[in-house]
């Protein structure tokens, strides 16, 4: 397991309650519940989604690089 990160949440009492009761269902707890859903979620977000979404907001991205910068990033990659 990599590195986590603690963000606290608040939730309608409404879920809380029924996500309570699946976690139990599942033989688990609602904090163990909730962290593997979110993972899930996670890995079900298509990659080219998340490279749509980076393009839009980090333009650098699209600009065509110099011969020089290409050089080096292959030098630096060992290509």
């Amino acid at each position: 397991m990599g590195v986590r990160k603690r963000k606290l949440i608040d939730i309608d009492e409404n879920t809380f309650k029924v996500l309570s009761i699946k976690a139990a269902e599942k033989g688990t707890n609602l904090k163990d519940l909730i962290e593997k859903s979110l993972d899930r979620l996670a890995e079900d977000i298509e990659e080219s989604e998340l490279y749509v979404h980076l393009v839009k907001i980090v333009p650098e991205g699209k600009q065509i690089v110099s011969s020089q910068e290409k050089e080096d990033f292959e030098n630096w990659l060992g290509v």
